[in-house]
């Protein structure tokens, strides 16, 4: 064989495992749940989380922030959150900051209730628990204002 009759082989190969690749990375997509929804919550302090943070319920990830914003008349930050369509989440559900060490980046805590109702898409969950800095918790021990 010619070289390049050879780097046109290695070339067809290398788009065709490529091709294979991206096939099934878009088949594992669409299996993972046929899609997400949105909900939001209202925090006072949401320290450590970003877009692309993790929501989590028992350690699992379930969903990502997508959103972050200041309600401009109740001075409270909103995140807003995806889950897969085929997660119900009941309406008495608790969401809370977390951290993952005191140098670790914080993630959304996500414990389910018991209620038979469950939040809609684009709906909001309540009961909320701020992010804990500990920077201003050492300072408190401390006694320094």
């Amino acid at each position: 064989m010619t070289k390049t009759a050879i780097e046109a082989t290695i070339g067809f190969i290398v788009l065709a495992v490529a091709a294979v690749f991206l096939y099934v990375l878009a088949g594992n997509q669409n299996s993972i749940g046929g899609g997400t929804y949105e909900v939001e919550a209202s925090f006072r302090s949401v320290s450590g989380v970003n877009v692309g943070s993790d929501v989590r319920i028992g350690g699992v990830k379930v969903g990502t922030v997508t959103n972050l914003e200041l309600d401009k008349e109740t001075y409270m930050a909103v995140i807003r959150f995806s889950l897969p369509n085929d997660l119900e989440v009941p309406e008495d559900s608790y969401v809370q900051i977390s951290s993952e060490g005191l140098l670790g980046g914080s993630f959304v805590s996500l414990d389910p209730g018991a209620s038979d109702e469950v939040v809609q898409p684009g709906g909001e969950i309540e009961n909320t628990q701020d992010s804990v800095d500990f920077l201003t918790l050492l300072m408190k021990m401390v006694g320094v204002n």
